[in-house]
């Protein structure tokens, strides 16, 4: 919200503009001298007028808006103008003026008017003017020049320059207070254009030092330094965005062209692994910024090579076997000046991988594919000899339970596929599939190897490139669950992994694995020497290691562990103990939740924190995701995404996602590949408790200024930024709304390619109405909400930060899918839900409790068998308990809603709108595009009235009713609590058959 200007003494409220009565329908002159009265009187030229007594009277004609001006004067003793007196010539913008003999006067009467009846005369008296020069503004008499700022007598200027480039204003205003005077009437004074988005003013102070100021549109929003006013000094100020610099250059000068060429990019390497190469670099600096880098390379068959890339990482694929390849890097800014080559990388490859079958995203608008998501360990079991507990299996209660953590997998997955399609989801979310490291790392992410795909989920002809090449080929696609914050507690392999104290004596020895030479931790393969550990003595060490910075190593802390044993320093990784180092984590925990900290500082002791802002981190973790994109992924879910500055994102992170999946598929796939970020906002409001940068909508736009070249210091100079600016100065969006009955192109010029959960949505499905009201009220602030991915509940949290999963009953749950497959955003579904799987239960409670009790449960119980689809949401042939899983009551409901939104193109990618509906979940929709105009009404639960619409034949997709419409309003009747209504124009007819909700 703009603030008014704050209270200050000495301003005034703007005085009334000499009256003009109508009467009679005509124009009544309120005292304006009577013709007996008028003579003409010389008027003289400025130069002659120098030589005798003389004034030269300034008229402020903006709030006139008169076509001319005329100036009607008597000298004080003497005889009035002839009416309506002398016409006043130009001046500069918004003045007129008129310099005019007085003889031997000491001053003048005067008034003004427009030359055709309309006058200005101080409200019937007249204004009384000395001599010298004069300004008349709303009734307000000053001596001062107002086109020239000197004044009669000289002294102190100050040139404000203003910008209103953020504000989108179109006038802008100076309200002012020299430094000891008064203020001027609001609004102050006008400013003059001075070129695209700046507005200039140049005030003669007298001898003040200085000035107070704030800023306004003319039509009561203000800009006044969130209350504080500004202070401005003498000389040329400009005032941009709440920044004010003294001293400043005319920031409207003709900009000397650039010809300053970046630096040259340093720190160039380049590693191989078969035939890839990965090629890294620090990013270059540049007076006006560095646009793309361009990396040459030299060897091999293909001769000389360049290759322009926007990010500080290239991942250069397919090369010669056991051939040396030399790369050099050069940085380019937007004007196309180029640095100097870096100093050379050099590497050899080695021999050329095995060719895995090749992978293509599909590349269609992800919103029209309902997404099914699932823990892939905990889903189906394809394969027993891939199962691992881990080191807490007999601790968790798994091992009663015969149900290891790692337990499902992508054979299980493939195999099980024909589920989700026969559900009607054709988008399949599945968590982080790097090989991770900790005590309890079944859900992915404890990520330790992030070149690897983990081998407890991948089996004999069910990698992970089987899995995304059968999902496409039943046209589904595969969206990975992926982490850029951080790694394990054990570091990240291949680039920073720490090393711990650990002492094998008889209190420590069943926890310390001994060394074992060419031992390597994947996670699967047991370590031969003790013949039941997966390893981890490839950490553990007595000796400090060459440049230790954690203080007092291996001495006795004091405390003791849980089972009395005696605890030493350095014997656990953390970030305030000095065992990682800056240049690639972070090292200090969250403080403040919503505070800068929270970007910058690890989040649980298992979650190591990545410097993001490090090009070393930003090149392994692009380096590491181009793996996966160029396995064909469909889309990417972000983890902990708010952990990260929008500016990392925006600069590093989310060009290098686009850039890498344009090369390797094109511009349209790229454009459709699907990425959605965890915002953890955890509360029930629009703004994640007034913090900006903390909120869920947040990332979805583009920054609005340039920050520093640096990545740290500019995620310190964005979030201080943006977090001034507040909840009311943010982007708005109209992407998502209809234009009354109309759909129009939206506006994703600002998008920032980030899309996100709605964690408003998912936090207020307490019930449909509350999440449905809470999810409206945020849409504008979002760059395109039609993209949300909604659901009730997920692996992490209930509705309303609840740790259990929803157990609102299954007529809510019937309600909640009906609004979430046909409002705005991407239906989602947890994996289980739609059989109330583990309703009620206990979501998480890591490795003190047996998962089969937990939210986490494993699901393949429920899913023996065999199940075939046909299409989307039918059924083929089932046998066995997946048939019994398929003939439950949500299970039908689910279907049938997939198939409706599957056959309404609106409820795909529609906009929406309330507008001229009564009813509690009632809403109209309407996609307009590629020969498709598909505009539905929708009502959940209730009745609902809608009015203003476009007449035409009505059919309901549910009951089949049709409904005639020659008066634009269509009556609907409340169709019970999980039922709906979807009024279709022109629309396809029933669609399914009646179920247990849907009738």
């Amino acid at each position: 919200m703009k603030r008014a200007p704050s209270t200050s003494a000495g301003r005034r409220s703007p005085r009334p503009l000499a009256a003009v009565l109508a009467i009679g329908g005509l124009v009544a002159l309120l005292a304006a001298p009577s013709e007996a009265e008028t003579a003409t009187v010389p008027v003289r030229t400025a130069a002659a007028a120098a030589e005798a007594n003389s004034a030269t009277v300034f008229y402020y004609t903006k709030t006139k808006n008169w076509s001319a001006t005329y100036l009607h004067w008597a000298p004080d003793g003497g005889a009035w103008t002839t009416v309506p007196g002398v016409r006043m010539e130009s001046a500069c913008t918004d003045w007129v003026k008129q310099t005019v003999d007085l003889g031997s006067a000491a001053g003048l009467q005067a008034t003004f008017n427009n030359g055709s009846g309309t006058w200005d005369n101080n409200g019937g008296g007249n204004y009384a003017l000395g001599t010298g020069t004069v300004t008349v503004k709303d009734g307000v008499i000053a001596h001062s020049d107002p086109c020239t700022g000197t004044g009669t007598g000289g002294g102190n200027q100050a040139t404000v320059y203003y910008s209103t480039v953020t504000s989108g204003w179109t006038t802008a205003n100076i309200h002012y207070a020299p430094t000891g005077g008064s203020w001027t009437t609001a609004p102050g004074l006008g400013m003059t254009t001075a070129c695209t988005g700046w507005w200039k003013k140049t005030l003669d102070l007298g001898t003040a030092t200085g000035l107070r100021a704030a800023f306004n549109n003319g039509n009561g929003v203000w800009d006044n330094n969130n209350g504080s006013d500004y202070t401005i000094p003498l000389g040329t100020t400009t005032v941009k965005d709440r920044t004010v610099t003294s001293g400043a250059a005319d920031p409207c000068a003709a900009e000397a062209p650039d010809t300053q060429a970046p630096t040259a990019p340093a720190k160039v390497t380049a590693n191989a692994t078969g035939t890839s190469v990965v090629v890294g670099w620090e990013a270059a600096t540049d007076n006006k910024g560095v646009t793309k880098y361009q990396v040459t390379r030299t060897g091999g068959t293909s001769g000389t090579v360049i290759t322009d890339v926007g990010s500080t990482v290239l991942s250069d694929t397919g090369l010669d076997e056991k051939t040396t390849y030399t790369y050099t890097v050069k940085a380019v800014d937007a004007a196309g000046n180029t640095s100097p080559a870096s100093a050379p990388a050099t590497v050899t490859t080695g021999e050329r991988a095995p060719a895995p079958a090749s992978g293509t995203p599909l590349g269609t608008d992800p919103r029209k594919d309902p997404i099914y998501f699932v823990l892939t360990a905990r889903f189906y079991d394809g394969d027993t000899t891939n199962d691992r507990g881990g080191s807490q299996h007999v601790k968790s209660g798994n091992a009663a339970n015969n149900d290891p953590m790692f337990r499902g997998d992508f054979k299980g997955l493939v195999e099980k596929l024909d589920y989700i399609k026969a559900l009607g989801f054709s988008a399949v979310w599945i968590t982080p599939v790097v090989l991770n490291r900790s005590d309890y790392d079944y859900h992915g992410y404890h990520g330790y190897d992030f070149y690897k795909v983990d081998p407890r989920l991948e089996s004999a002809g069910a990698s992970y490139q089987d899995l995304i090449n059968a999902a496409h080929a039943k046209g589904m696609k595969i969206y990975q669950d992926v982490v850029y914050n951080h790694s394990s507690r054990w570091g990240a392999k291949g680039l920073f992994t720490p090393t711990v104290y650990g002492v094998r004596d008889t209190q420590w020895s069943w926890y310390y694995d001994e060394r074992a030479e060419g031992f390597e931790y994947d996670g699967l393969t047991v370590e031969p020497k003790s013949g039941k550990s997966y390893y981890n003595g490839d950490l553990w060490s007595t000796a400090e290691p060459a440049g230790n910075t954690c203080l007092n190593w291996g001495k006795p802390t004091g405390g003791k562990s849980a089972e009395g044993y005696t605890l030493y320093n350095c014997q656990w990784p953390s970030p305030t103990s000095g065992m990682f180092p800056k240049a690639y984590y972070h090292r200090c925990w969250i403080g403040n939740w919503e505070g800068e900290d929270s970007r910058s500082c690890w989040l649980h002791e298992d979650l190591a924190d990545f410097d993001t802002e490090s090009t070393p981190v930003q090149n392994y973790l692009i380096g590491a995701y181009d793996k996966y994109i160029d396995m064909g992924v469909d889309g990417f879910r972000i983890d902990t995404a708010v952990h990260i500055p929008r500016v990392t994102w925006n600069r590093r992170f989310l060009p290098a996602i686009y850039d890498r999946v344009t090369q390797r598929f094109g511009t349209e796939a790229a454009r459709n590949f699907f990425v959605f970020g965890e915002v953890g906002a955890f509360v029930n409001d629009k703004w994640n408790r007034g913090s900006v940068n903390h909120s869920a909508q947040f990332f979805t736009w583009k920054e609005r200024k340039e920050y520093s070249a640096d990545d740290e210091t500019a995620a310190i100079e964005q979030f201080t930024y943006e977090n001034d600016l507040g909840t009311g100065n943010q982007p708005t969006s109209t992407n998502a709304f209809l234009d009354g009955n109309s759909y129009h192109t939206p506006d994703r010029s600002r998008f920032s390619g980030m899309n996100i959960i709605d964690m408003r949505m998912h936090m207020n499905f307490g019930d449909a109405q509350n999440a449905y009201s809470n999810g409206k009220d945020s849409d504008d602030s979002v760059n395109d909400a039609t993209y949300n991915v909604v659901y009730v509940d997920s692996h992490d949290y209930g509705p309303n930060k609840s740790s259990t999963r929803y157990s609102g009953g299954t007529a809510a749950w019937a309600e909640n899918m009906a609004l979430m497959w046909t409002f705005r955003g991407i239906p989602t579904l947890y994996y289980g839900s739609e059989t109330e799987f583990q309703k009620g239960k206990q979501i998480d409670c890591g490795p003190t409790c047996p998962l089969a009790s937990t939210g986490r449960a494993y699901f393949g119980d429920q899913l023996a068998g065999s199940v075939t689809a046909s299409d989307f949401g039918t059924v083929a042939s089932a046998s066995g308990t997946v048939a019994t899983t398929l003939a439950q009551p949500l299970v039908r409901h689910l279907q049938r809603l997939n198939r409706i939104r599957r056959a309404v193109p609106a409820l795909q990618t529609g906009q929406y709108s309330t507008e001229g509906i009564s009813g509690g979940m009632a809403f109209k929709r309407r996609y307009t595009g590629g020969g498709t105009d598909s505009f539905a009404l929708v009502t959940v639960t209730g009745g609902a009235s809608f009015t203003g619409i476009p007449n035409g034949t009505y059919t309901d997709v549910v009951t089949g009713d049709v409904r005639s419409v020659s008066n634009g309003t269509l009556t609907v009747a409340a169709p019970g609590k999980g039922n709906l209504r979807v009024y279709v124009l022109n629309g396809p007819g029933k669609i399914g058959a009646d179920g247990p909700y849907l009738k």
